[in-house]
């Protein structure tokens, strides 16, 4: 299977938007979600995800250099695990992004607690 056209694993910025949103629109009107909702810089290079209300279908929107990618995909039969987060925008990694992309839930995908020791002989 080829997943080239993926989000990277080690993107850094990557925020997905909690509310669904109509997928009649494109790019001008997530840029505007963007802005005026989010209160964040379309321009900036940043990932945005987006889902409609049925969570099949999902858009990833970000500007590379002197243009908007927008990113497509939907489902033919499943839906989409969208995480319900308190606030309006919820940070992702590029793991969890393609996580999503999969079908996981990426709310219940927690790894184990990082530990801290040190010694003291």
């Amino acid at each position: 299977m080829n997943r080239d056209l993926r989000p990277a694993a080690s993107m850094l910025q990557i925020f997905l938007y909690s509310e669904p949103v109509d997928f009649r629109n494109s790019y001008p009107r997530l840029a505007a979600i963007v802005a005026q909702e989010l209160g964040g810089d379309p321009f900036d290079g940043i990932l945005y995800a987006f889902t409609n209300r049925q969570r099949n279908k999902i858009k990833l929107l970000m500007w590379e250099d002197n243009g908007f990618v927008l990113y497509y995909k939907a489902l033919a039969e499943e839906k989409f695990r969208w995480p319900r987060p308190e606030d309006e925008v919820m940070p992702l990694t590029g793991e969890q992004i393609n996580w999503l992309l999969d079908g996981y839930d990426i709310s219940l995908m927690k790894g184990h607690r990082k530990l801290h020791y040190e010694a003291s002989f």
